[in-house]
């Protein structure tokens, strides 16, 4: 499996992993309530992260059930420690997973870092068990094509072209309801949640942090400029600037009993 975009071993990534937990946990909380997991339920989430949801989902299924907390990198959870908690390393594409195992998957943008994704979606289904749920959070980056002024516009447009160029498909989630559905499963359906957000808030934030990170990357590809990085710096700095870039896309459905 490639490694992400912004390994774990970057200097800020634990604090960007937090903020972003801060910002979509409770929508995916929100989904976890939804989906009706609940005590003695067996979970796999890959691509944890922080596992601030492994932990939640811990607590959930407590007493009698038990959560798998799986990343490529366990930088940040291998002195995680709760009751029902597992932390294992599991690379989706390679290693060995459990079918018919689990009554609850879960990944958030995981997906779109990987080739081919959909083979890991696969296994992602074959780990169920008969009447298990599925849950995937993944971007779907549209709202970003259509933002002002040109020189944000541009901005965007070349991230996308970077994106290309890197493997990384930011409008995956449009595409994981057919593949559910494709796969057999059972009640599919799907939702997006889309911020819209000011300069100096906390998405932005976010997206300033991660492209202190990725603006060397960027610049190398020559698909960003100097000047429209700096512009774009200028406007996500602004309180009065407003925004949206991002839809996350959650997508559900059930393995037949």
């Amino acid at each position: 499996m490639r490694e992400y975009a912004l390994p774990h071993e970057l200097a800020g990534e634990q604090q960007r992993l937090r903020l972003m937990s801060a910002l979509l946990d409770p929508v995916e909380r929100a989904h976890i309530d939804r989906l009706g997991v609940r005590s003695g339920w067996r979970c796999l989430e890959l691509g944890c992260g922080n596992g601030s949801i492994a932990q939640a989902l811990a607590e959930r299924v407590a007493p009698t059930g038990h959560v798998v907390a799986s990343d490529i990198d366990l930088a940040y959870t291998a002195d995680l420690k709760a009751p029902c908690l597992e932390v294992r390393r599991i690379d989706i594409l390679q290693d060995a997973i459990e079918e018919g195992s689990y009554n609850f998957v879960i990944a958030r943008a995981l997906l779109h870092h990987l080739e081919p994704a959909r083979k890991a979606l696969e296994r992602m289904v074959r780990a169920l068990k008969p009447g298990g749920v599925l849950l995937s959070i993944e971007p779907d980056m549209l709202p970003c094509t259509v933002t002002e002024p040109n020189s944000i516009h541009a901005f965007w447009q070349g991230w996308l072209n970077w994106s290309v160029e890197a493997g990384i498909d930011y409008f995956i989630g449009r595409k994981i309801p057919a593949w559910l559905d494709s796969l057999g499963l059972e009640n599919v359906a799907g939702e997006g949640y889309t911020a819209q957000f000011n300069g100096g808030s906390d998405w932005a934030t976010y997206w300033t942090e991660t492209m202190q990170v990725l603006g060397p990357t960027l610049l190398k590809s020559d698909y960003v400029t100097e000047t429209t990085l700096q512009q774009f710096r200028s406007r996500y700095q602004d309180p009065h600037y407003w925004t949206s870039v991002m839809t996350f896309v959650a997508n559900w459905g059930r393995k037949p009993a």
